[in-house]
């Protein structure tokens, strides 16, 4: 148990009939029961909304048709009735206006990723999130999982020795063909006025990428990259590798595609050192190995054995009972309710949710590899800011 008192009050801003990723937040923010939905705007189409409400058992008040009107609302209620965070669960063209309006309204954002739709908004959301001293989260999932927290553990106490390599791939099936046209999540993925310049790298890669500084706790400083659109007439990237070095000296890998046929989820990363290795696949998220050169691997599973306090917390059930991705998604949310209900307090709370920082290196990442695979150069020093990589 967290030790709070009441549920915190979340408002949705996407998310309504039809929408794939919002149905997979309230399942996750609903899971440890610490979180209460009281409000959306969860589409465009004022019957959508309205029925997700209704579908939800909202007040029928508090299914606003927009999230402008949302916020203004939302303001005015009593403190202990308004919601104090909002999800942010749109496409990506949305989520800096949102999470903007939201946080000058004076409320909490926790948003769906890629954090905005270009580099120069990550920028200035930055700016305003330090301005209002508010909470933002952003929902960088696989970091939910236990053994993503204990092998992050593992390479911070010098198991694997110094880190060396990194191999980190997410490959998907999906769209190895056109898409029907009554498919909404490639549709609004594969348009550059609603996704950005990229879909594969936005999409996924970035969760690759993430893995590899959240585990390896170094960043990634230069890459080389090479984007394919490998559908004829597509015109955002379906396929892409990078190659990277990170600021410890440290080499890798990140393969993404979403045109691999036959592969459903693959997420994995494999981290090198001079000392041992781990592997860590999203398809089997209760098994880590660590191997070693002239010693016999290591099989560590969920919930066997002493993990790290950050893992040991992110587990619900006992070994054996197979925990995924929503129980992951959920730590997240956990994770941010436990920062809500201690803002503005002096308590010391330990829960890890991506943040800003993050928010603004995952923007760098996709349009720095954009960048660098149109040039004919070799090596890029990733740039944080969006002036500077013109």
């Amino acid at each position: 148990m967290s030790g709070q008192v009441r549920k915190i009050r979340m408002g949705m801003v996407g998310g309504g009939e039809g929408a794939f990723i919002g149905v997979v937040h309230r399942l996750a923010a609903s899971l440890d029961g610490e979180i209460e939905l009281v409000c959306g705007a969860f589409s465009r189409d004022a019957e959508n909304c309205k029925r997700t409400g209704q579908a939800l058992f909202l007040s029928p008040e508090r299914c606003y048709s927009n999230y402008a009107e949302m916020f203004e609302k939302e303001q005015v209620l009593a403190p202990e009735e308004r919601m104090e965070f909002v999800a942010v669960v749109t496409p990506n063209h949305l989520h800096f206006d949102v999470a903007k309006q939201a946080l000058e309204s004076g409320f909490h954002v926790l948003s769906d990723k890629p954090a905005t739709f270009t580099l120069a908004e990550a920028n200035a959301l930055e700016k305003i999130v330090l301005s209002t001293g508010l909470l933002y989260g952003l929902t960088h999932t696989y970091l939910g999982y236990p053994l993503v927290k204990h092998a992050k553990q593992l390479v911070a106490d010098g198991v694997l020795g110094k880190v060396t390599k990194v191999v980190s791939q997410y490959h998907q099936g999906w769209l190895a063909t056109p898409p029907t046209e009554d498919n909404k999540q490639a549709e609004w993925r594969l348009d550059p006025k609603t996704a950005g310049v990229s879909c594969c790298m936005g999409d996924i890669g970035v969760h690759a990428a993430n893995l590899v500084e959240y585990i390896t706790q170094d960043t990634i400083t230069e890459i080389c990259a090479d984007l394919t659109s490998t559908v004829e007439g597509r015109v955002l990237d379906d396929d892409g590798c990078v190659i990277f070095k990170t600021e410890r000296g440290a080499k890798g890998v990140i393969s993404a595609s979403q045109i691999c046929v036959g592969d459903e989820n693959d997420l994995s990363i494999k981290v090198y050192g001079d000392k041992a290795s781990l592997a860590w696949r999203q398809e089997e998220p209760n098994s880590l190995w660590i191997k070693y050169q002239n010693a016999p691997s290591q099989l560590i599973r969920v919930g066997v054995g002493e993990l790290s306090s950050e893992a040991s917390a992110a587990i619900r059930t006992p070994a054996g009972h197979p925990e995924g991705y929503i129980e992951a998604f959920a730590n997240i949310y956990k994770d941010f309710a436990k920062q809500v209900c201690s803002f503005g307090d002096d308590t010391n709370v330990n829960a890890h949710v991506p943040g800003i920082e993050d928010a603004v290196r995952g923007m760098a990442f996709i349009e720095n590899v954009v960048v660098a695979s149109k040039s004919s150069e070799k090596w890029h020093t990733v740039v944080l800011n969006a002036e500077a990589l013109k």
